[in-house]
This record gives C-alpha cells, structure tokens and sequence, in this order.
C-alpha cells in the first residue's frame, strides 16, 4: 500500500512541471516580445526625432548660407556706396572748384562791364562837353539846346524851323553849322569814334494833324538836318558819314504835355555793343573750356 502511493505522488508533481514551465517560457517570451517593442517604438520615434532634427538642421544651414549670400552682397553695395560716395565728394569739390572759379570770373567780368559802362558814360560826357563848346558860339543857343534824361541832344523847333515847316530858319543854320564842327571833333577822336555806332539826327512833332502827315514831317525835319550838316561841312559826310542817320518819331514819343517841348530834333549818340558782346564771349568760351574740362573728367571716371 505505501508503495503506491510513493508511485501516485511522483506522478503528479511532473505532470505540474511541465505546464509551470511552459507558462514561464510564454511569459519570458511575452516579455521579450513588449521589450523589443517598445525598443522598435522607440527607435522610430528617435528616427522620426533624428529625422526632425536633421531637417531644422538643414533648414538652419540654408538660412545661415542665405544669410552669409545677404550678407556679401550687401557688403559689396557698402563698398560700392564708399566709392559712389567718395566719387560724389571729388565731383562735390570739384564743383566747388568751379564755383570758386566762375566767381572770380564773374567778379571779373562785372569789373569789365563796369568798366565799359563808365566809360560809355565817358563818351556820352565827352560828346555832351564838345557839342556845348560849340553851341555857346550860337546866340540863345543854351535856352533851346538841352540834355534829355537819355543823354540825347534836344533842339527846339522853333529855333530850327517854323512851324508846320522843315525848312531850316537862318538861325538854324547857325546853330547846326557849329554842329556839324562839334561832331567832326568828336569823330576826330580814333578811341572816342572807336565806340561810336550811330548818330542818329530824330525829328519829334506834336499830335497835331494825321500820324502819317507827323511821320512824313519828322522825317523830312531829320533828314534836312542831315543834309544841312553835309553840306556846310564836307569833311563830316567824306569821313564819317556812315555815322549819321535820319529818322522821324511822328508823334509817338512826347516829352511834354506841352506841345511846343514835344516838337523837336533830338540827336542820340548810340555806343556800339561789341566792346561788352567781346567780353560776355570771352567769358562764355573761358566757361565752355571749363565745363569740357569737368565733362572729360567724368567721362574717365
């Protein structure tokens, strides 16, 4: 009996081994299988991560080589400005330098100008004390004789012709006979004549009667003028005739309101301008030079 049961026992405890076992092994295998799982999971995730990571990486390197692109480029505009810039401050001086420069020819060409001015006053001064030193020969002749504000001579009419008349009164002819010895004198003078563009002799009436009877009458005052002083001195026409010219102003240019001031001989001394043109040239072509010179310097920058 003892024997048996010894033999049942033994049974029994190999038959609960093996499950045991089996179950062990499943659970070991179960967890081996969770453990590499969660590894694969995690190597996924620190794929995905890697992967991330790399593209910001990559993304932060385009940007910096952007960046660094930018960068030279705006480096070579700096530089590019500093030589713009410092071109602009040679170009600024060298304006300078012309301006300075015009300045000093502008003063020049003022001191010239003045020059000229003055010395057209000169002329008109010495024409004016020549014409009187003649003029005191004539009798009454400073009451009828006088200077307009234009420098021109003014002769009465009632001196010179009657009224509505261009027929010189003997009077007249005293008086334009030492006239025409005044503008001979005055011509004589080579530096004087040198400036001299006309004589121009003007006949002036009232605005009594047509324009066109005025013009016609002015003009025949004027020229009879002319033609007296040619002839009662014939070396005035041989050597200065080209000087003198007749003109009639009709009625268009009163002095007065006084109609008897307003018939008139007026005799203007026109100054030639080439004297002042010469200058303002010169000083245009010394211009020019200049500016070609400052335009070759730009072409070679």
């Amino acid at each position: 009996m003892k024997m048996r049961k010894r033999s049942f026992i033994k049974r029994g405890s190999d038959d609960n081994f093996w499950p045991a076992f089996t179950d062990m092994i499943s659970t070991i295998a179960l967890i081996i299988f969770f453990l590499m799982l969660i590894a694969y999971v995690q190597n996924i995730v620190a794929g995905r991560e890697i992967i991330a990571v790399t593209e910001e990486r990559e993304q932060v390197e385009k940007k910096l080589r952007l960046m660094k692109t930018e960068l030279k480029e705006i480096e070579a505009e700096v530089k590019q400005g500093e030589k713009a810039l410092k071109l602009s401050m040679r170009k600024i001086e060298d304006q300078q330098e012309i301006i300075a420069e015009s300045n000093e020819e502008l003063g020049d060409l003022r001191a010239k100008l003045r020059d000229v001015a003055v010395l057209r006053v000169n002329v008109l001064d010495k024409v004016k004390k020549s014409l009187e030193k003649e003029l005191k020969k004539s009798s009454n002749a400073n009451s009828i004789v006088t200077v307009g504000d234009n420098g021109n001579i003014i002769l009465s009419e009632g001196l010179v012709f009657d009224y509505n008349s261009y027929e010189l009164k003997k009077e007249g002819k005293e008086l334009l006979n030492n006239l025409s010895k005044a503008f001979e004198n005055v011509l004589n003078d080579s530096q004087t004549r040198s400036y001299i563009d006309t004589i121009s002799i003007q006949g002036h009436t009232d605005d009594d009667g047509s324009p066109s009877y005025n013009r016609e009458l002015s003009s025949r005052r004027a020229s009879t003028v002319v033609n007296y002083l040619f002839s009662t001195n014939s070396n005035l026409q041989k050597d200065y005739g080209e000087y003198f010219v007749a003109s009639g102003f009709s009625e268009f240019r009163p002095i007065s309101n006084n109609p008897a001031k307003n018939r008139r001989i007026e005799i203007a001394i026109t100054l030639k301008d080439s004297t002042i043109q010469n200058i303002i040239d010169e000083y245009l072509e010394d211009s020019k030079d200049l500016f070609d010179e400052d335009s070759n310097d730009e072409d070679e920058d």
